[in-house]
């Protein structure tokens, strides 16, 4: 391809800072426009996620742009789930059996930050900020912005267009209003959504609960979770019905009531948040959804990548892996000279779209698991086989978790397929009473083997597989 074509990116977010990022390493002409201000000059994190949790899938790509160590620093290492129970008892609930398998709270706006940064230092690469995409007309390859501070209009040409712009996506809505085309999307929204919350640190910048854990008070229909911040503060996200069960976003309309529900259900949080109520009443109450569409693509003109295409729910720490994933899996097909545009975007979305559906639908599953299951006598049983056989056979057994989080050479329809069965597997096992925990642990890895084996093979007889 040729390195002089001048590419539009629209949206400056984690995905798209990362694509203007390695495309301008690679030396194409790049120019990004972001509809928000720059946040490294002013605060735009009010009420939306000010960590995720960052994997191995992410991990990779830091690597492809050189930055791995540098984002280490932005790291807090977390082990497992720290479960919380209604009386405050806690257990530590490990995400792998292997003590180098651990996931990460980064500060989304520390990383933002410095993709955009690395970005800049490039000659080739212009990033602008204050200009929302109002459509992009895809036949022609052109855009059509409004700048927040001079209020004008104006169009931007290219030879190609990228749409990193989240789950609204204007390119995307461009595809779908303008009918040229066949285009296939859905928007599946959660009954539930999410209000963003904190604990605030001690003084010296010390944690008031465990740092390296993700925290999880699960309550069946509904739950809360906390991650650490560097500063010593948690990122608390609530997730609740917006009008089922005897309390739901609708009806938390008083103080009294707000403080009532975490007194009856989340005590020992409440004790750590002070600043509980103006935090709830501040913060927005924000939806749940995914995003599936095809094709992502308009002949060679145009491409939807990371939350645009493919928006998911947060609930299996993924969305942030898996777009950084789509840059490594585009750069690869980069790789591949496949001559035009048209060529690269097919080949990529072939190769990439059954893996994105496939994560959307595990971070459905992990959302029931992370409220209710987590708690459930079975599934800790469960958890301390898979434990069990990830540490006395690391290279033998990996769970589903490990599989989709820890294994990024691994697709994730892959990792999908394979832990789906491996679950069914023990957990029928278990309830059968056809292994227990007291057995040896070499004769439950056979077991598990085999029946996860005889399950793939009837799904790939289903048409499943």
């Amino acid at each position: 391809m040729d390195k002089q074509q001048n590419i539009l990116i629209i949206g400056a977010g984690l995905c798209g800072s990362l694509l203007a990022l390695r495309l301008g390493q690679r030396g194409y002409n790049v120019t990004v426009y972001e509809k928000r201000p720059d946040l490294r000059k002013v605060d735009i994190s009010a009420g939306r996620s000010i960590n995720l949790a960052f994997s191995n899938r992410g991990i990779k790509a830091m690597k492809l742009v050189g930055l791995e160590e540098q984002v280490k620093a932005l790291c807090i290492p977390m082990n497992g789930r720290m479960i919380h129970d209604v009386k405050g008892n806690t257990f530590l609930s490990n995400y792998s059996g292997r003590e180098h398998e651990y996931i990460n709270s980064i500060s989304r706006g520390g990383l933002n930050a410095l993709l955009l940064d690395e970005a800049e230092k490039h000659d080739n690469v212009t990033i602008h900020f204050n200009k929302k995409c109002k459509s992009v007309n895809f036949e022609k390859t052109t855009a059509l912005f409004k700048d927040y501070e001079s209020k004008s209009e104006f169009v931007e040409d290219a030879d190609v267009i990228i749409g990193t712009d989240g789950a609204g996506s204007s390119l995307r809505k461009s595809y779908y209003l303008g009918k040229k085309f066949l285009f296939s999307f859905s928007q599946d929204y959660l009954s539930h959504g999410y209000k963003e919350l904190s604990i605030l640190p001690k003084r010296g910048d010390d944690y008031r609960i465990f740092k390296n854990a993700l925290h999880i008070w699960p309550r069946g229909s509904f739950m809360l979770i906390a991650l650490p911040n560097l500063d010593g503060s948690f990122t608390v996200t609530l997730f609740l019905s917006y009008d089922e069960g005897e309390y739901n976003f609708n009806n938390l309309n008083t103080d009294k009531k707000v403080l009532e529900f975490f007194k009856k259900e989340f005590p020992d949080a409440l004790a750590q948040m002070p600043n509980l109520l103006e935090d709830f009443n501040n913060n927005p109450t924000s939806a749940l959804g995914t995003v599936k569409c095809s094709p992502w693509h308009y002949k060679g003109n145009t491409l939807l990548m990371g939350d645009a295409a493919h928006a998911i729910v947060p609930f299996y720490g993924q969305g942030m892996n898996a777009s950084f994933e789509d840059v490594v899996e585009f750069d690869k097909v980069l790789d591949a000279n496949l001559g035009n545009w048209e060529a690269i975007f097919k080949a990529y979305e072939n190769s990439r779209k059954k893996d994105t559906d496939a994560i959307a639908d595990l971070a459905i599953d992990n959302f029931y698991e992370m409220r209710d299951h987590v708690a459930n006598p079975i599934f800790k049983e469960k958890r301390k086989l898979e434990m069990a056989l990830e540490k006395q056979f690391p290279n033998e057994y990996a769970s589903k978790y490990s599989l989709v989080t820890f294994n990024e050479d691994l697709d994730y329809r892959e990792a999908m397929l394979k832990g789906r069965a491996q679950d069914k597997a023990i957990l029928n096992m278990l309830s059968d009473g056809d292994i227990d925990l007291n057995d040896d642990l070499k004769l439950i890895l056979g077991k598990v083997q085999k029946e996860t084996q005889e399950i793939l093979e009837k799904d790939k007889i289903a048409g499943l597989k």
